[in-house]
C-alpha cells in the first residue's frame, strides 16, 4: 500500500488566505495562495501600488556562540565581515565543487547571525550548516517557527508601512535592517525584497501576524499571492532556487558573482572550484532573452542554435509590465545574441537582453 502524503504545512496567515478566496497551491510541503484576484492584476499592484506577500514558508537559521562568525564565513559566498550590524547580504551556499546549496540572506544582529533560506531547502541546509560547523563553537538553530514573514512592496510600501512604526523609514537604505515595536507589535523591518521595487519583508512573531496582514490591507496594500511574485522576481531578472541555480548550477554560471567574494579569508566552501572555474571558464552561462516568435518560453523547455541543442530555459512568462514573452536561460557559453526555443516542438526565435527586463524609476 502507497504510503499517505505529509499534510501540507500552513502559515500563521493560512485562515487569512482563504477568507480571501486565495487559491491554494502545494508549494515545497507548504499550502500557499497562489493567487487572489489574479496574477496580473496582483502583478501591476505591486508595480503601481503595493502588494503584500506571506512568505512566512521561508526558514530561518540562527547562528549563535563564539564562533558565529567563523561558521557563516565558511558556508556562504559574501565576506560577511564586511557586514555592519543591521546589514544584510545576498549570498549562496556551496557544495566543494561549487555546486549551489541555496541561496540565501544573511542578517548581521549585534549578537548573531539570521539566514533565510528557501522553503524548499529547510532541512536539507540545516543539516549542511551543522554538518560542516561541528569543529566550531557555534549553534545553528532552526527558529523557522518563531517567525512571520510579510513581504510589503511597491512604490506605495514605505508611506503604508509608516502608519504603523516610528522607524524613520525614508533613512533606511537597502539592504538595512532595523528592530522595531509599535503598536503593541515587535517586528524586524528590512528593506529587501524579491520583485524590483522598493519594499520591505517584515518578521513577525507568528501570534502577531494576522493582525498586522490585515492593517496592511486595510491601509491600502493589494494581497498577492505566489504566482505574481514569481513574474515580478523575472522580470527583475532574479534568480530562484531549483531554476537558475542547484547543485549542478555554480553561482557563476547563474550570474550572482556580485555575492561571490573570492579573494575571502578563511575560504569558503567552494571557493577554490568557483576561482578554477574563473580562470577557465564557465561551462554554461544564464542569459536573459525575449521571444521574437509566437510563444511562450517555459522551464525545460530546450534552446537550440543551428539545430544543435545548447542549453534549456531555466524560467519563462508573458511579462505583464512589458507585454511580451521573456525568459531566463542556462547555455553554452559562446551564445551571444540569439538562439531558438523548442515550444512544443516549434522552433521560435528569440535574441538575448540585458538583465534586468525591468528595471524601476528610483524616486
Amino acid at each position: 500500500m502507497a504510503a499517505a502524503k505529509d499534510t501540507p504545512r500552513r502559515t500563521p496567515l493560512y485562515e487569512e488566505h482563504r477568507s480571501l478566496g486565495a487559491k491554494m497551491v502545494d508549494f515545497a510541503g507548504w499550502e500557499m495562495p497562489v493567487q487572489y484576484e489574479g496574477i496580473q492584476a496582483e502583478h501591476r499592484a505591486v508595480r503601481e501600488r503595493a502588494g503584500l506577500f506571506d512568505v512566512s514558508h521561508m526558514g530561518e537559521a540562527i547562528f549563535r556562540g563564539p564562533d558565529a562568525e567563523r561558521a557563516v564565513q565558511r558556508l556562504v559566498t559574501r565576506d560577511v565581515s564586511r557586514l555592519d550590524v543591521g546589514q544584510a547580504g545576498y549570498a549562496a551556499v556551496c557544495y566543494e565543487n561549487g555546486g549551489t546549496v541555496d541561496d540565501v540572506l544573511v542578517y548581521r544582529r549585534a549578537e548573531d547571525f539570521l539566514v533565510v533560506i528557501n522553503a524548499a531547502n529547510r532541512e536539507k541546509d540545516l543539516e549542511y550548516f551543522r554538518e560542516n560547523t561541528q569543529d566550531l563553537d557555534v549553534e545553528v538553530a532552526d527558529e523557522s517557527d518563531f517567525y512571520a514573514l510579510l513581504a510589503l512592496q511597491g512604490p506605495r510600501a514605505q508611506e503604508i508601512l509608516q502608519n504603523f512604526t516610528e522607524v524613520d523609514l525614508p533613512n533606511l537604505k537597502y539592504y538595512r535592517f532595523v528592530e522595531a515595536t509599535g503598536d503593541g507589535l515587535r517586528a524586524i523591518i528590512s528593506r529587501t525584497g524579491y520583485t524590483g521595487e522598493d519594499g520591505f519583508e517584515l518578521f513577525f512573531r507568528p501570534d502577531d501576524a494576522a493582525g498586522a496582514w490585515r492593517s496592511f490591507i486595510e491601509a491600502g496594500a493589494t494581497p498577492a499571492g505566489l504566482g505574481a511574485r514569481d513574474t515580478l522576481r523575472l522580470e527583475a531578472g532574479m534568480c530562484l532556487y531549483g531554476n537558475e541555480l542547484d547543485a549542478q548550477t555554480t553561482p557563476l554560471e547563474a550570474g550572482i558573482s556580485f555575492a561571490v567574494h573570492l579573494d575571502k579569508e578563511p575560504e569558503f566552501i567552494g571557493q577554490e572550484a568557483l576561482r578554477r572555474e574563473k580562470e577557465t571558464g564557465l561551462r554554461k552561462k544564464l542569459v536573459g532573452f525575449k521571444v521574437e516568435g509566437r510563444g511562450i518560453a517555459r522551464h525545460g523547455y530546450p534552446v537550440q542554435s543551428d539545430g544543435e541543442t545548447v542549453g534549456h530555459v531555466t524560467s519563462g512568462t508573458r511579462s505583464p509590465t512589458l507585454g511580451e514573452a521573456i525568459g531566463l536561460a542556462l547555455v553554452a557559453p559562446e551564445i551571444e545574441e540569439g538562439f531558438e526555443v523548442v515550444v512544443r516542438s516549434r522552433s521560435v526565435p528569440a535574441r538575448t537582453v540585458p538583465l534586468p527586463f525591468y528595471r524601476r524609476e528610483r524616486r
